[in-house]
């Protein structure tokens, strides 16, 4: 089996850290590559940066399909360019927030989740209820800090770990989601921390492809996920263009 993990940031040391935590899952003789893209924002803490990360995602799916892929994860919480990666992916993909929420959705009637800046709740919220757990979602909390700093910032570990104790109390929640690829390695020493479960969408989506792969499940093709409809793109999108007989 091959799973390919896409960190949409370009930000290597990122992807180093998401990449062991989600090789601390993956069963013996599953191989496992984690890149990020070769454009797009060093991080993605807006919806302009999302929109521009999709592009640099895709190409990296479509890499992938070519060398063989069975499986994609997109690592970042706000799930960018997820539906349009299932139109042109053989195999199953899946995001992190959407892997996360549904695990912590196993473990309570209720979970908060922990994310970086304040402008970025809303996205999460809306993730939420796309994947029908509104009501399970108590609540969205920012720690304010930017992504980048969470691999910087000597305090953020604490910084995190205070606002995931505080939002199970404001909350009455019971785990919380971590709303970041960059927080997955923070996640076991929250949990002993604040004693309660805290999830990390790298661990969870990389475990749920793994499994779908071993069920011999993908995307179904018939409707909406169907591979896009064949046409040329022009400027700096025509490499994306499509042809007759393109895998996926």
């Amino acid at each position: 089996m091959f799973i390919k993990v896409i960190n949409p940031n370009t930000t290597w040391s990122m992807t180093a850290t998401i990449e062991a935590c989600a090789r601390a899952v993956t069963a013996p003789g599953t191989r496992l590559e984690a890149v990020s893209p070769r454009m797009g924002p060093a991080s993605i803490e807006s919806h302009y940066d999302e929109a521009l990360a999709v592009p640099g995602v895709l190409a990296e799916i479509l890499r992938g399909e070519r060398d063989g892929a069975d499986g994609f994860v997109i690592a970042c919480f706000g799930d960018p360019g997820l539906d349009a990666a299932r139109e042109i992916a053989t195999g199953p993909v899946v995001g992190i927030a959407e892997a996360a929420m549904h695990t912590a959705s196993f473990l309570g009637r209720g979970f908060s989740v922990v994310t970086t800046l304040g402008r970025t709740t809303g996205r999460a919220r809306d993730l939420a209820e796309r994947y029908g757990l509104r009501d399970a979602c108590r609540g969205v909390h920012a720690c304010e800090i930017p992504v980048l700093a969470l691999e910087t910032d000597p305090d953020a570990r604490k910084i995190v770990t205070e606002a995931c104790f505080d939002a199970l109390g404001a909350d009455g929640s019971d785990a919380v989601v971590l709303g970041c690829a960059g927080m997955a390695d923070l996640c076991a020493q929250i949990s002993a921390d604040i004693g309660a479960p805290v999830i990390d969408g790298v661990a969870a989506a990389t475990l749920t492809v793994q499994s779908l792969v071993t069920l011999g499940l993908t995307t179904g093709k018939r409707g909406e996920f169907a591979a896009p409809p064949v046409k040329p793109y022009s400027g700096l999108l025509a490499p994306f263009g499509r042809a007759e007989g393109t895998r996926g």
